[in-house]
Parts: C-alpha cells; structure tokens; sequence
C-alpha cells in the first residue's frame, strides 16, 4: 500500500468508513455494548442502533479513532506514513505533512501508537539474543558525555529469523533480566546468547547460555555463531529513530515506541501492515488526552 494508493482508495470519509467496518467487525456489524444485532440509519456518518440496548453508535466508537474531529483520510495518511517509517516519524514532521496543529499530530502519533502494543506476544524459541542499552540521559557539560546514571535502561531480546522484543527496564540487575527470560523464552529455547554482563549468568537459570566478551574485544566466537549482532542491529536501528527522528523521547513515553518499533520491525515482511494497524486501531480501547498527559 502507497500514499498513492491511500489517497486514490480512500478519498472520502464514507470509504474510509466501509473499509473499517469490514476490519472491525467481518462477520456484519454488531452493537459494541450488548453484541446484538443492529440496523443501520440512513446517515452520512454510518450511523448504527441497537434496539436491544437503544445505542447509537458509528464504526469509530470507542476505539482509538473515538472522539477525534480529524477526517478519517487524515487518520489513514498519519497510519501509513508510521507504518512505512522503519525509523519513526516525528509528530513536527506529521503536523507539517497534514496541515494541523503540532498538539493534534502528537496526540495523533501517540494514538496509533498505542494501538501497535501486542495483546499476545508467543514465547521465544530456537536461538535467542538478549541485551541491554541505555537511551536518553542528562549532559554533564560542554564535550562531556551523558550520565548515564540519567538514561533509561531497554532491554532487547530477538529470536533469530523471528521476533524482537524491547522492554523498558527499572535496571539491567539479575532479578530484572530473569524475570524478562520467564516471561518471554519457551523451554525449547536452543541456546540464550548474551554479552559478558554478570547479571546474565544468574538470570539465564537452566536455559543454556553462551556469552561473547566485549570488553576483550570478542564480537563472534572463533569458528562458531555465537554473537549477539543480531540484537545489536536492532539497538542501532531503535536509537537512530531517536537521534534522528524523535530527537528527544521522555522515560513516560518510552514503552510506547519501543512498541511500535517492535510492531513495525516484526512484521516489515507483510504486505498488509497497513491494514493490520487499522484493524488494531479500531478493536483496542480508546487513548484519551487527558489519560496521555496525566
């Protein structure tokens, strides 16, 4: 799907419309609150009513398009310019593309966003790298480096040919780094791949763990593919869409990207991206402004 394509398919609000009622509910519409059978009135909006609970409803209610005042061609743009951004895209350069204000390109950016979150996420196997980084931080002064006592801690696990996973993390302690491992490796995970960190060797428990050494200057074990490259790659991508698209991302807002990076990363292969984000933005829960910025 282009922006061409987007623009020429979509180029009104009732099409716009029609293709979210198909994503939304493919078996014919149904009453949001008692499941029940509606009928459609004769509206420009599509509107629907529930006899069975007197509710009158449209396609966008009560879900991440609920309460907007923005033309749905808007939304459609806005979804396709984050799903083909494999880098991100800023809310200056969306407020610029759609002709609104910057307060109502951010909230949008933030909406979609919030409906890449992954409801079911299956447990990681074969071989899997783990590792962490630091983002965002406090200059210390004129040519220092960060603090890094200031920046945020993300965790990265990838299975290789699969998933990526990133989790912003309290700290990169024992305790912390296991409890990411239970939740997210299968017990047939072949082999757990880290750096040399210590807190790795605790936390891995009985999956079996093999470690390169950095600091020794080891990035691939001699004659062998254990190295965590694959995961790095991942790291680099995620802070080059903060340097150079984001610019600046705050620690409340963090999880959020990590999630539509993983979102857009793990399904950069499919030719329907843009409609698997539609279809996530119309079945989860609204993301009212004052729940973003409370």
């Amino acid at each position: 799907m282009t922006l061409v394509d987007v623009m020429n398919l979509f180029d009104s609000d009732e099409k716009c419309r029609e293709l979210l009622n198909r994503l939304r509910w493919p078996n014919g519409p149904e009453c949001p609150r008692c499941h029940g059978k509606v009928a459609e009135l004769a509206t420009a909006k599509q509107l629907f009513y529930c006899k069975d609970c007197d509710y009158q409803f449209t396609v966008t209610a009560g879900t991440i398009f609920n309460d907007s005042h923005l033309p749905l061609i808007k939304w459609f743009i806005a979804t396709l310019l984050i799903c083909e951004s494999r880098k991100g895209h800023s809310a200056l350069q969306m407020k610029r593309e759609l002709g609104i204000s910057y307060k109502t390109a951010w909230y949008l950016c933030h909406r979609i966003r919030s409906a890449m979150v992954q409801a079911e996420m299956p447990m990681l196997d074969g071989v899997v790298e783990m590792d962490e980084t630091y983002v965002g931080g406090r200059k210390l002064g004129q040519g220092q480096k960060y603090a890094k006592n200031a920046k945020e801690v993300v965790v990265g696990i990838r299975q290789r040919g699969g998933d990526l996973r990133f989790f912003h993390a309290a700290d990169a302690k024992s305790g912390t780094l296991a409890r990411f491992i239970q939740e997210n490796l299968s017990e047939d995970v072949e082999v757990l791949i880290t750096d040399e960190l210590r807190a790795y060797r605790k936390a891995a428990g009985k999956v079996r763990h093999e470690t390169v050494n950095h600091s020794a200057g080891e990035y691939v074990r001699l004659g062998t593919d254990i190295h965590t490259n694959t995961i790095e790659s991942s790291f680099s991508l995620l802070k080059r869409g903060i340097i150079g698209t984001w610019h600046k991302i705050s620690a409340k807002h963090l999880a959020a990207y990590l999630d539509e990076m993983c979102f857009r990363f793990n399904r950069r292969k499919s030719h329907t991206l843009f409609l698997d984000t539609l279809r996530h933005m119309v079945t989860a829960d609204p993301l009212t402004f004052e729940k973003l910025t409370a």
